[in-house]
């Protein structure tokens, strides 16, 4: 299934007005080796998030990766995204099953709370995510879990689990070791000189780590 592929670098897209720009932010990600990205732009208008998600979902397709849209799963639809990230405030998980189908990927945000993440998986969620694991420029507000919340919910839940905030190749495989499937990365990405080397040393740090943990 779709979602045993939510594993490794999860790189989530800055907020950008200029698509090609953007796009060679993802192409370089891409050629450092990250498969599976989040498009996310709160602040675009409707008409740029289309354009942007359309313009990203062929380039991570070609790639063999997957694009999971921020929010709003009607857009996740009608680009012909692989799923749908969802956050507290944006609505309940059945609903967007309902119209999305069981193909679609279904991801939701459970900050600090491991009882809405059990809720969440019962009512259909393919992934959680957890956090803000350390300071985070995106959300500098966002609560602060502790990393023992990655082991209770690898060994009792049965779905991905994601690990959130602050996240960067330094920090991210006590986070793996933890028991994160996959670790979500923005700034420590995206706002690197080089995006693709960067991308190539958070999926070594991470893969080490993995082996490890597996061993």
């Amino acid at each position: 299934m779709k979602r045993s592929r939510i594993s490794g670098v999860y790189a989530i897209t800055p907020e950008m007005e200029h698509t090609a720009g953007l796009i060679e932010k993802v192409d370089a990600a891409i050629a450092g080796g990250v498969r599976l990205f989040q498009y996310r732009n709160k602040s675009a208008s409707g008409q740029l998030r289309r354009e942007q998600c359309n313009a990203l979902r062929g380039m991570v397709k070609d790639s063999g990766g997957m694009l999971i849209v921020n929010d709003d799963w009607q857009l996740a639809l009608d680009v012909g995204a692989d799923g749908v990230h969802l956050g507290i405030d944006d609505g309940p998980v059945e609903e967007a099953r309902a119209a999305l189908g069981p193909e679609i990927i279904i991801g939701v945000s459970c900050y600090d709370d491991f009882d809405r993440a059990r809720g969440l998986e019962a009512a259909g969620a393919d992934y959680v995510a957890f956090g803000s694991f350390y300071p985070s420029l995106i959300k500098p507000a966002a609560v602060r879990p502790p990393i023992a919340l990655l082991s209770r919910a690898k060994s009792r839940l049965h779905v991905p689990v994601v690990a959130i905030g602050g996240i960067d190749e330094n920090n991210a495989p006590v986070l793996v070791e933890a028991g994160a499937d996959a670790v979500a990365v923005l700034s420590s990405l995206f706002n690197s000189d080089d995006v693709k080397e960067r991308a190539r040393r958070l999926g070594r740090a991470i893969a080490s780590k993995k082996t490890e943990y597996q061993s």
